[in-house]
């Protein structure tokens, strides 16, 4: 986000915080990235759809809270998403699910060819990574497919930022010994 973007959304944010006719910008900028990110861990449209609007009715009623700290407010949706996900699968006692699209996989490997993709390859990799610890698989998705930086990642997931780091660099390093590939790096 530009200086300018990140002003005109602290304006909306203030002004939500007097008007809640005004959030309606914000839920309307931010409602389908929110959406994917709860569907990519429940892999059920109905459930997403309720802790998405759990997620907004909850940024809404504690839009007082919030404090620009040098973090996108988009950072804070993804904290709340983050615990409404946590909190269905403790009702639930359920396993976390992690839908992993092919599409956003084949984004991660870098290609060195022109060649076909290897379609066994791409499965394989998305049975992998859905293998891999609960925290990893959250790192890889915060940064790969959700394009949030260590900062925003570390807020989201309440560790440092060198953690954050830490735990992306040693997931793709699992991806890249297990299938012999090149990853792109979003460093």
């Amino acid at each position: 986000m530009t200086d300018d973007e990140i002003r005109k959304e602290q304006e909306v944010l203030e002004k939500s915080k007097k008007d809640a006719q005004a959030f309606g910008v914000i839920y309307e900028k931010y409602f389908d990235k929110i959406f994917n990110y709860i569907f990519r861990q429940t892999d059920d449209e109905d459930v997403a759809g309720d802790l998405c609007s759990q997620t907004f009715v909850n940024a809404l009623h504690n839009i007082n809270r919030y404090e620009f700290r040098g973090i996108p407010f988009s950072a804070w949706l993804y904290k709340i998403a983050g615990n409404e996900i946590n909190k269905y699968y403790r009702k639930r006692k359920g396993t976390k699910v992690f839908s992993i699209e092919e599409l956003k996989v084949r984004e991660l490997i870098e290609r060195t060819t022109d060649e076909e993709w290897d379609e066994e390859l791409i499965e394989q990799l998305i049975h992998y990574m859905n293998e891999l610890p609960t925290e990893m698989i959250q790192v890889l998705e915060l940064r790969f497919f959700e394009d949030k930086d260590f900062k925003e990642i570390a807020f989201i997931l309440d560790m440092t930022e060198s953690g954050a780091k830490m735990r992306t660099y040693r997931a793709l390093d699992q991806l890249r010994k297990n299938f012999n590939i090149k990853l792109k790096y979003h460093g």
